[in-house]
């Protein structure tokens, strides 16, 4: 039995309302999954907070159409597709999505959209590439952290050195006097030699 009208409106206002939510959506082909191998797959993009959607083209295209954000995609809309929305760790279910594909050799992504932009296969694997948001809020806390340990270091050096130095001085000064006193002396022996 085919869906209903109202059915169709009901999948494509979901589709809109994931979309909303959704940086990334990737477009693969799907062709030869079973039942089992997808619930696989929407379960490890689960883990990156993606989800996998099965759906019509024809309901894709007509949740597309009129948001310039996502209208890109209908250029990958052909025969059998699924749709990953990715809405945080981009790299992290892009890198889950690869894993499956490795693990089934059946599915190939046919292309991806962000921000309005087409993407190529090529493009979406660069992604991967990019540190995870849990990388690099660790980069900025580990920066963050060397401040203060560095202006510790510093300071810590400040008293060390002056104490080095006013070390320093009486010796230094104990020095010069006594110089001086043997420069007068030789000096002072030299003009009673040249009297």
């Amino acid at each position: 039995m085919g869906r209903t009208l109202s059915d169709k409106k009901a999948i494509v206002a979901d589709l809109k309302e994931q979309l909303s939510k959704t940086q990334l959506a990737l477009v693969i082909d799907y062709k030869g999954l079973s039942v089992a191998q997808i619930t696989d797959l929407r379960g490890r993009l689960r883990e990156k907070g993606a989800t996998c959607k099965v759906t019509k083209n024809t309901l894709m295209r007509i949740a597309v159409e009129e948001d310039e954000t996502w209208k890109p995609m209908q250029n990958f809309l052909k025969e059998s597709s699924a749709f990953l929305l990715i809405e945080d760790d981009l790299g992290g279910a892009i890198k889950a999505y690869k894993e499956f594909q490795k693990a089934t050799k059946k599915t190939e992504i046919r292309g991806g959209v962000m921000e309005g932009n087409a993407l190529s296969v090529e493009q979406v694997d660069a992604i991967t590439e990019l540190p995870s948001k849990e990388e690099l809020m660790a980069r900025i806390a580990g920066a963050i952290n060397s401040i203060p340990t560095k202006v510790a270091v510093g300071l810590n050096a400040v008293p060390t050195k002056l104490a080095v130095g006013i070390k320093e001085v009486p010796a230094s000064l104990g020095r010069a006097i006594h110089a001086v006193s043997q420069k007068e002396e030789g000096a002072g022996g030299s003009e009673s030699e040249a009297a």
